[in-house]
């Protein structure tokens, strides 16, 4: 199975935040950011693998900024490490200044993504290959993020966990 690039996973999603969708302080409900990052990074991870996907986890969520009722909201999704069925998927959400278009990072998020087949079997996927210097940082952040879940779950050993020990050692 050949490489890709993060790149030929690159998925936008542009949005305006409607009344419906906004909490009493008029800004966009988090449930609902995380519905609009979920479906980008779905379209990012099936892009990738070229197979059905489903959500396995959300890794991080990081709220920075509100995003106020008629903003414009860009979510942006790439996969940002591959491993043999799962892939990790960075998510950035931008608003663009009403007044200057301006665009600013109002959040972040990471989820995991698992693809399989028609009967829900996981199945192998392309590896990642990084291109910028971005893409290369989050590649090798994701197998640390990776490796402390599993060690979290109790599914490695954490003397085993390799990438962690490097970063005391």
């Amino acid at each position: 199975m050949q490489s890709k690039y993060p790149s030929e996973s690159k998925t936008i999603m542009t949005d305006l935040v409607l009344p419906s969708e906004t909490n009493p302080l008029n800004n966009l409900f988090g449930g609902e950011l995380l519905a609009r990052m979920d479906r980008a990074a779905s379209i990012a991870a099936r892009r990738h693998s070229r197979r059905i996907v489903v959500t396995a986890s959300v890794n991080h969520v990081a709220f920075n900024r509100s995003v106020p009722l008629g903003s414009v909201v860009t979510v942006e999704a790439k996969v940002s490490r591959a491993f043999k069925t799962s892939m990790e998927v960075f998510i950035d959400v931008w608003i663009d200044d009403r007044e200057s278009g301006i665009k600013t990072k109002a959040n972040e998020a990471i989820y995991t993504f698992v693809a399989v087949d028609e009967s829900g079997v996981p199945v192998p996927i392309p590896e990642i290959t990084p291109e910028t210097s971005l893409e290369q940082e989050r590649y090798d952040a994701a197998l640390r993020r990776k490796q402390l879940s599993l060690v979290l779950a109790g599914k490695m050993k954490a003397n085993d966990a390799t990438e962690l020990k490097a970063l005391f050692s």
